[in-house]
């Protein structure tokens, strides 16, 4: 009799021991689906443009790298964009590198296709030329023109009324972290208003855009080519995260 009593209270021991692992458990299990729903997932594959649409003559893939150019012989009437094809994007977090020779480029976010390669909506300016005035701007193309410059911190209010309500930086030295003809890493962050560029680690720009009709929530993102000079832009590691 005291043998089968031991046994039973040994089982409930045992049974208490266990009940509260299986709510940690499904935590975990939870908490694993969260964390791979917020994995970076690569946008170029290194070797063609699958997912993209651009102009050819314009666009291509030289040395593992998106490579957009123009010359004097083939030069483009107005900007052309290299489109990414396989989604649209909300509340993100965008990795890419850039190096340019000359000229004028930019990463189009929450942006609108027009059709024929054009796109218009935010940008994150990139220039090569010197003086370089813009890299690292927000720029909307075909909008509001430059709504934020270099070290600025701006807030929109819903009337369209821009207020520069701070800084990031001074722009000159903001400029000293970005690497002329060389490689450098964009990283662009949208959470519903506020907008936020950073070059090599260093804030560009920080911006809170409240203007209910002209504000973009969602859209495409895209490369470009500006008209006008002769320009090469190349752009690898592209990377998303989807933020909540």
């Amino acid at each position: 009799m005291m043998k089968k009593f031991l046994l039973s209270i040994l089982f409930l021991i045992l049974i208490a021991a266990l009940i509260p692992r299986f709510p940690l458990m499904r935590a975990r299990g939870a908490r694993g689906a969260d964390e791979a729903a917020d994995k970076c997932k690569p946008l170029f594959n290194g070797r063609d443009l699958t997912g993209w649409d651009g102009d050819p003559a314009c666009w291509s893939v030289q040395d593992g790298v998106i490579t957009g150019r123009t010359t004097a012989e083939h030069p483009v009437k107005k900007n052309t964009f290299l489109i990414w094809k396989d989604g649209t994007v909300r509340d993100f977090e965008l990795h890419a590198s850039f190096k340019i020779s000359n000229h004028n480029s930019g990463i189009q976010y929450r942006s609108k296709d027009e059709g024929d390669h054009v796109a218009s909506g935010y940008q994150a300016d990139i220039v090569g030329d010197t003086p370089d005035k813009y890299t690292g701007i927000l720029y909307e193309e075909r909008g509001r023109g430059i709504l934020a410059e270099r070290g600025q911190k701006v807030v929109i209010d819903d009337r369209g009324i821009k207020e520069v309500t701070g800084s990031v930086g001074e722009s000159a030295d903001i400029l000293k972290a970005i690497k002329k003809g060389d490689w450098n890493d964009y990283v662009i962050i949208a959470r519903g208003s506020h907008l936020v560029q950073k070059i090599n680690g260093v804030v560009t720009v920080d911006v809170t855009d409240n203007q209910t009709a002209k504000a973009a929530k969602e859209g495409i993102l895209a490369l470009q080519i500006h008209a006008g000079a002769p320009m090469r832009v190349q752009f690898k590691d592209i990377t998303l995260r989807e933020l909540k």
